[in-house]
């Protein structure tokens, strides 16, 4: 990502903690290798960002503003294709749209305004059909505030060739309700893997001194391999910290059923470091 930091364009642009500045530049390199390297191998490209937020954001505390996932996309040396964009504040949807007509106009952009959890079938209308003579990739961004995204939109959407890059709040969120989500009565963790059965082994693997946010991821990859994504273990996702406390906020993973969407992932975990570069 651009090391200069972007001007105010007097537009809706949410606050976040200086680490989005890592999760960002994680993002653009992902972006970058996946939409350069696919570009000779399939006829679409398709970029789905299923929290697209407005496309600006101010790091809390500073005047200091960074592009957003949405636009991060937008602005990769090889477009993709077709890019869907799901929002459910409106406020901050009408921000994303004024920036992506203004810096933009040329690309082809859909919006979807409202919970992605109950958009699912809209979005799915909106990738292009695929073909023998046109190959559709997919790749989709899911950065929720917390543990929210329910699995079964997940799978939905897996019927498509799609890949994905998940920002898993087990940091930031699942870690600090463990109490609430452990409770038999919470239904929030069995949305959010898809099955009610993970209780009983964290059981076994908090006897084991396993951290309740590793547990989680583990287990969100785990449910990923049963409906057809390569298995990883979860040295091979990023966790990122707070920069203050050094708390750990959550675990950006990737999946695909294909092994050459790992090498790039491969790529962007050794140069995920802001000190290293690709050259890109």
């Amino acid at each position: 990502m651009e090391s200069e930091y972007l001007s105010d364009d007097g537009l809706e642009t949410p606050e976040v903690g200086a680490w989005a500045e890592e999760k960002y530049r994680i993002v653009n390199l992902y972006d970058t290798l996946f939409s350069t390297g696919m570009k000779n191998k399939w006829e679409c490209r398709v970029y789905i960002d299923l929290y697209s937020g407005a496309g600006y954001s101010r790091i809390k505390g500073t005047k200091k503003i960074i592009r957003g996932s949405p636009m991060i996309a937008l602005n990769v040396a090889h477009p993709f294709d077709k890019y869907i964009f799901c929002e459910k504040d409106e406020s901050l949807m009408s921000a994303l749209k004024e920036r992506v007509a203004r810096d933009f106009p040329t690309r082809d952009v859909a919006f979807v305004w409202g919970d992605c959890n109950e958009n699912v079938s809209k979005i799915m209308s909106l990738i292009p059909p695929h073909s023998k003579d046109k190959k559709v990739l997919t790749l989709c961004f899911v950065d929720p505030f917390n543990i929210g995204i329910q699995f079964e939109i997940v799978k939905k959407l897996s019927s498509k060739i799609m890949d994905f890059l998940i920002v898993l709040a087990v940091g930031m969120d699942a870690t600090r309700n463990e109490a609430i989500y452990a409770d038999p009565g919470n239904s929030q963790i069995d949305r959010f893997l898809g099955n009610s059965t993970w209780r009983q082994r964290w059981s076994e693997q908090r006897l084991l001194k396993i951290p309740f946010r590793h547990f989680l991821a583990q287990e969100y990859a785990n449910q990923m391999a049963q409906i057809g994504y390569l298995p990883i273990s979860i040295d091979k996702m990023k966790e990122v910290k707070s920069d203050d406390k050094n708390l750990a906020l959550y675990h950006i993973a990737f999946f695909s059923k294909n092994k050459m969407g790992y090498s790039f992932w491969k790529d962007v975990l050794k140069y995920s470091d802001p000190q290293q570069t690709l050259g890109l």
